[in-house]
């Protein structure tokens, strides 16, 4: 374990990486070090920055700056590191390290001056800075990270999408200014989020696509001395290309306020969800139901449920939008390069993408969960007078212009409500009235929630049929979960 080894000798600032141009005296103090310091955050880190310091041992050596001795011997015990960042429980705080760059070339050198290489490990710094560094480190975690949550945001479609194939004809009824507006399936609700998700995805992969640049090589600000390839260090690291200019590189926060913005915009999307479910379980829709398993009860009142999930999901969002708000406010006034405001940048990633993890998790749980009230969805899909529309769209078909057959409708509407019947329960001398032309005995017929819900078979539409093609199309444009696919691979799975 690394804080079992004898600390660095201490030199200036308490034996910093940058300490030569300090005094030996005295030491950083220690409220500067409790702001400064940031091994407990950036230990996350500390596999990717193994790996960069392991492809720059590789670009030293290719540009002679190191033997290919030195290079193995380096690589083999940062392999060996990497080992042991992997055993430890918890970030090394004791070791004295000011960050995960310092820890790892603290104890890079211990290892080496213990396998008889001297001060060999001192070379590994050679040509860079901290500052290439943290970036290089960041764009590897994050186009890492970017793939899971993309995947969890799939799987949240996922069981989207299995509602939508179990609900693609259940009648439920759809808003507009939360008041019953026109008949919608359950099915097709469901893909309206699955449309949401699927946009969040692409802004995910977007995010790590514009990632996808190598800052390693760019040094402090200006560029590295040494003639390192640097196209073929970023192809070592899996990058598509290396950064184009080193004071872009260096400052470029843009990869981390991307990818926090499209999981605040996921996040809000969850939360409309959750919104829209809350109106649906409550006793004043009676419409849907949660799972126990997502919901709780009252310390006081016996008879309570509540859907605390939902409600969870909805409280989130305003976290993530916060945390947006946060990176973008830091990035903001800075001037070029690198300034210390940039160490603010890790904390608000990995908090957004813990949240986000955990949101997506749940709200797959949730939609699992779901059961609908048929008859009760039916019920309101029918009040509401919602089959208006369709009273107008009948008398367009008989030759009445649109405006005056919403007129006439409207009126219906209100004959309805005074007589205290549907519109589909007015008689047919009344509807007469409303044009000479229209087979009053056909339209009531189709003036019913499923004869409406079968004319809207245009793209898009809520029509069963629609509903249930988009629902194929998307479980096939995702394809089966990794868990699936894992499961299908073991032995007796299916193939």
């Amino acid at each position: 374990m690394a804080s079992n080894h004898a600390q660095p000798e201490a030199v200036g600032q308490g034996g910093a990486l940058w300490s030569g141009r300090f005094g030996a005296d005295g030491g950083a103090d220690p409220l500067f070090r409790a702001v400064n310091d940031s091994l407990p955050i950036d230990w996350r880190l500390v596999q990717d920055d193994i790996a960069g310091s392991v492809a720059w041992v590789r670009a030293l050596a290719r540009a002679g700056v190191v033997t290919r001795d030195e290079a193995d011997a380096l690589a083999l015990a940062l392999g060996d590191l990497a080992d042991e960042a992997a055993s430890l429980l918890h970030p090394p705080t004791d070791s004295g390290a000011e960050d995960v760059h310092t820890w790892v070339e603290q104890r890079l050198t211990e290892v080496l001056r213990d396998r008889g290489h001297g001060e060999l490990g001192k070379k590994l710094h050679t040509g860079r800075s901290r500052n290439d560094q943290v970036a290089t480190d960041l764009r590897l975690w994050l186009q890492r990270e970017a793939g899971e949550l993309v995947e969890l945001t799939e799987d949240v479609q996922r069981a989207l999408i299995a509602q939508a194939e179990a609900h693609a004809g259940t009648p439920f009824p759809g808003y507009t200014h939360l008041q019953r507006a026109q008949p919608v399936t359950f099915g097709h609700w469901c893909l309206a989020y699955v449309e949401m998700l699927g946009r969040d995805a692409g802004r995910l992969r977007d995010a790590a696509a514009r990632a996808d640049e190598c800052p390693l090589g760019c040094g402090a600000l200006a560029g590295t001395a040494y003639p390192i390839d640097r196209d073929a260090l970023a192809d070592d690291l899996g990058f598509a290309r290396p950064s184009a200019n080193s004071l872009d590189a260096i400052s470029d926060r843009d990869p981390v306020i991307e990818l926090v913005g499209a999981l605040a915009c996921l996040a809000a999307h969850l939360s409309r969800l959750a919104e829209d479910l809350l109106c649906y379980v409550s006793s004043e829709f009676g419409l849907v139901e949660c799972d126990d398993g997502v919901s709780s009860g009252s310390s006081l009142m016996p008879q309570k449920r509540n859907p605390d999930a939902l409600e969870l999901i909805r409280g989130k969002a305003g976290v993530l939008i916060g945390l947006h708000v946060t990176i973008i406010t830091t990035v903001k006034g800075l001037p070029l390069s690198y300034n210390k405001d940039l160490q603010e940048d890790k904390a608000v990633l990995f908090r957004a993408c813990d949240e986000s993890r955990l949101l997506l998790r749940l709200a797959s749980r949730v939609v699992n969960g779901l059961s609908v009230d048929g008859p009760a969805a039916l019920a309101a899909a029918e009040g509401g007078y919602a089959s208006a529309t369709d009273l107008a769209d009948e008398l367009v078909a008989v030759g009445v212009p649109f405006r005056e057959a919403h007129e006439l409708s409207a009126s219906a509407v209100r004959e309805a409500i005074d007589r205290g019947v549907a519109l589909d329960g007015l008689d047919e001398d009344f509807l007469r009235t409303l044009s000479p032309s229209l087979d009053a005995a056909g339209v009531l017929g189709r003036l019913t929630v499923a004869a409406g819900l079968e004319k809207r078979a245009a793209l898009g539409g809520t029509a069963p049929a629609r509903v249930a093609e988009a629902g194929r199309l998307w479980s096939d444009r995702l394809g089966p979960s990794d868990a699936d696919r894992d499961r299908s691979q073991e032995p007796g799975g299916a193939s």
